[in-house]
């Protein structure tokens, strides 16, 4: 806002003249900084204000006319002070740096006021100035041809155009909802579209195309693929942007403190509010509290595997079409919106292997997930969201945990299928990369996290360490190197702990390191919530602070509110509470009854304070952070949610999560909170890539031997003479003219230089089921005829315990 001063002239707006250059001066003039065009792309300022001095020495200011065409000269020439010249801005007081002053001759320390006039002495504007009408008046005809006075019109006038737009106004209230309610229904009804498209709403050739809104703010309604409405609610400055006609564009912006999608995200300085969209296109047995009922209808599923297994069977419910089900209504274009109005700017989405293909007596969905994955960018893109592409279940199992796919053992870098599985695993990390450092897509998809929880402490930091310098490579082939070209690269600490990682890889080009923080797996206590305001400042604050320095952008990629494993299925189908005592494996205290812990409708105020106060010491202590996860669907048995510290939706529907993330900050008092910026090279600036020889040289791919399995030579391995699958972009059509057309969305495949062929079994080669565990490698390696052999009873894998 701007002081009311009686003394200068009223706001009046005008447009700008139709001017392309500028008038020869010949003396330099300080010009003071000009207001940009408005718009989404460069939001609108404020202009300050001036000094109503003419500085001392200053050629005056020039006119933006074509009177000092005529008259080169610097005198002053007349005219009255204006404001406001642009509706979108507000420019100086009458000052001596404002155009007025060119028009004014003699009046070097004068204020003007009053309505804007082009010549206060001539009688056609000012009858009482006494000067006559052949004053040299020449300057100002450009000016008046711009600005012509409109005529005074009659009554009759106005009351005919008065009525005419009455008319309009009530055949356009009559034809519009005849239109919504009548003929776009039928239209749409007359169209199929598979749920499982992406491909927008369009107009059909000759059918008259409306105007649609393509943006808008806290209290828009928007209206989703499906016809139905919700009113966005974005209390933070905001803005959401759609348009069919324009499905790339990156002009919206979550809150007005995160940059906009075509502006630039400074890691390291602006800080990542992120959450997990967990249990949507990766499933798990902890899915049972993220969609209770995809799980619970089959109680034999443990995993993703035997759930695909039990629905195939299922044919009379669907077969596997039912996890197409519970993507399309899992998580919709609601969430997205929701998650911005939290004052979140991130999302971290785990994504499968099978979202690319499977392979033979895998059981999974192939593919489908992937169109759901080109959903959600769709989706963040018009909210303002970045994502987090989180590569979470690989083939064999990274970790042999269930929500890797199957629940079981380490076959990944590990056992004798171990360098196989990590070949076709990094096939698909360059398929990943490929697609999204695509410019269509990595404005919105800015990290790539390669590869969740692999087992570092199994694998072991050296074979670990190879592996993620080979996906270094691949990742980077295809982005190309420097800020704007493809994400940052994302790499779990394996459990080996953060100072493990200081130093690691030191000039590669954008790299992060990613922490799991959990208490919830270790001891337990029945302690009070309200006992663990500070633990996250203690526990992970100065480890995160450090490595912030150490490595470069380290991050959590999840965390929870969980202060006890209590919970529906937390743990595992079947697998009990260490709380409770009786947790499988291993032996147990009992501490008490989770009750008190899930019962989340009994909770008083008390309790969701200390809650709230845990949050919000993790969110300072963490910095920059994806709570797991965002949603968690009600029991079909109970019909609640019964794993409540675990859902930050319900947390801000109950009051126990902050609605502004931003109160976190200065939670964690005399943490030594790290101080940005990061270095040049750490963010793709100068140095960036240039790994030094001898670091590169350390790495070699692939190791010479991996844990529980020996020499790698001795072990099966994949050739690369395969044919590479590409993903599929989305489809966006919308109508030109009496024409439809469908926008670039990209081939899928970023560096048309990267030509190598994908990892495929070699014909004469004995392989191993990808998830055989702990088992001899074949006997003779490569020969014809041999069989892959069978599937041992999976063997549950302990969590493992970071180390210092």
């Amino acid at each position: 806002m701007y002081p009311s001063n009686s003394a200068h002239s009223q706001d009046i707006p005008y447009d700008p003249l139709p001017l392309t250059q500028d008038p020869p001066r010949d003396s330099i003039y300080n010009d003071p900084p000009s207001p940009h065009a408005s718009g989404f792309e460069t939001p609108p300022v404020e202009m300050s204000y001036f000094s109503d001095t003419m500085p001392p020495g200053a050629a005056p200011p020039r006119f933006l006319g074509a009177a000092l065409y005529d008259d080169p000269s610097n005198r002053y020439r007349d005219s009255f002070a204006s404001q406001n010249t642009q509706n979108t801005f507000r420019t100086a007081l009458s000052a001596a740096n404002s155009s007025v002053y060119a028009l004014n001759p003699g009046t070097a320390g004068a204020e003007h006021s009053g309505a804007y006039h082009d010549d206060p002495h001539d009688p056609e504007y000012n009858p009482s100035s006494g000067q006559g009408a052949g004053s040299d008046t020449r300057y100002l005809a450009e000016k008046r041809s711009a600005y012509t006075v409109p005529r005074i019109k009659s009554k009759r006038g106005f009351i005919i155009a008065g009525s005419i737009l009455a008319a309009v106004i009530v055949l356009v209230a009559v034809v519009v909802p005849i239109y919504f309610v009548v003929i776009k229904p039928k239209s749409s009804n007359n169209s199929s579209v598979s749920p499982s498209s992406p491909t927008s709403t369009s107009t059909s050739p000759g059918q008259p195309a409306s105007v649609a809104v393509v943006t808008g703010g806290d209290g828009s309604t928007i209206t989703m693929e499906d016809g139905t409405n919700f009113t966005y609610s974005n209390p933070f400055g905001g803005t959401w942007y759609w348009d069919p006609q324009d499905p790339f564009n990156n002009n919206a912006q979550a809150q007005s403190w995160t940059p906009a999608l075509n502006q630039t995200f400074g890691f390291g300085t602006d800080k990542i509010f992120g959450v997990n969209l967990g249990g949507w296109l990766t499933t798990e047995p902890v899915s049972w509290y993220h969609a209770p009922a995809l799980y619970q209808k089959y109680p034999q599923a443990v995993d993703e595997w035997t759930l695909s297994q039990a629905m195939a069977a299922d044919t009379a419910s669907g077969g596997l079409s039912q996890l197409e089900t519970h993507y399309q209504t899992f998580i919709t274009e609601q969430d997205f919106a929701e998650i911005a109005g939290a004052g979140l700017n991130f999302v971290r989405i785990p994504l499968p292997y099978w979202a690319i293909e499977v392979r033979s007596g895998e059981p999974f969905l192939p593919k489908t997930s992937w169109t759901y994955f080109l959903k959600a960018i769709q989706w963040a893109r018009k909210y303002g969201l970045r994502i987090n592409l989180d590569f979470h279940a690989l083939p064999g199992s990274q970790n042999g945990w269930n929500h890797s796919g199957k629940l079981g053992t380490v076959n990944v870098l590990y056992g004798p299928m171990g360098i196989a599985n990590a070949q076709r695993s990094l096939d698909y990390i360059r398929i990943i990369a490929e697609f999204i450092s695509q410019p269509e897509y990595k404005d919105v998809v800015v990290i790539f996290g390669i590869t969740n929880e692999p087992q570092g402490t199994s694998i072991g930091r050296d074979a670990l360490s190879r592996y993620y310098m080979q996906a270094y490579n691949y990742v980077r082939e295809a982005s190309g190197t420097g800020e704007g070209n493809g994400p940052f690269i994302s790499y779990h600490d394996g459990f080996l702990g953060l100072p493990q990682w200081a130093d690691w890889l030191p000039n590669a080009d954008r790299i992060a390191l990613d922490d799991h923080p959990y208490i919830c797996f270790d001891s337990q206590s029945s302690a009070p919530m309200s006992s663990y305001a500070q633990t996250p400042c203690t526990t992970w604050g100065s480890t995160m602070n450090t490595s912030m320095g150490a490595f470069g952008l380290t991050a959590a990629g999840e965390f929870s509110n969980a202060v006890t494993d209590c919970g529906l299925y937390v743990n595992g189908v079947g697998l009990g509470t260490r709380y409770e005592g009786n947790y499988t494996p291993g032996t147990w205290p009992v501490i008490g009854s989770c009750t008190p812990w899930t019962d989340w409708q009994t909770w008083d105020s008390t309790m969701k304070s200390g809650i709230q106060q845990f949050a919000l010491a993790s969110m300072d202590a963490l910095q920059n952070w994806f709570f797991w996860t965002w949603k968690i669907g009600n029991s079909s048995t109970s019909g609640v949610v019964e794993a409540p510290q675990w859902s930050y939706q319900l947390g801000l529907q109950n009051g126990w999560m902050p609605t502004d993330p931003r109160v976190a900050s200065g939670t964690c008092a005399n943490q030594g909170i790290w101080s940005p910026p990061l270095q040049a090279w750490q963010t793709g600036g100068a140095g960036a890539g240039q790994i030094a020889a001898t670091v590169t040289a350390s790495y070699t791919w692939p190791p010479a031997q991996i844990s529980n399995a020996g020499a790698v030579s001795l072990l099966p391995s994949y050739t690369p003479t395969g044919t590479v699958a590409t993903l599929p972009p989305p489809t966006f059509t919308y109508s030109s003219g009496s024409s439809v057309k469908t926008a670039n969305a990209g081939d899928g495949w970023q560096n048309p230089s990267d030509t190598a062929s994908g990892m495929v079994a070699i014909a004469t080669c004995s392989y191993l089921n990808p998830w055989v565990g702990n088992a001899a490698p074949p006997s003779p390696l490569c020969s014809s005829g041999a069989a892959a052999r069978a599937i041992p009873d999976p063997l549950i894998t302990g969590f493992p315990r970071r180390q210092s």
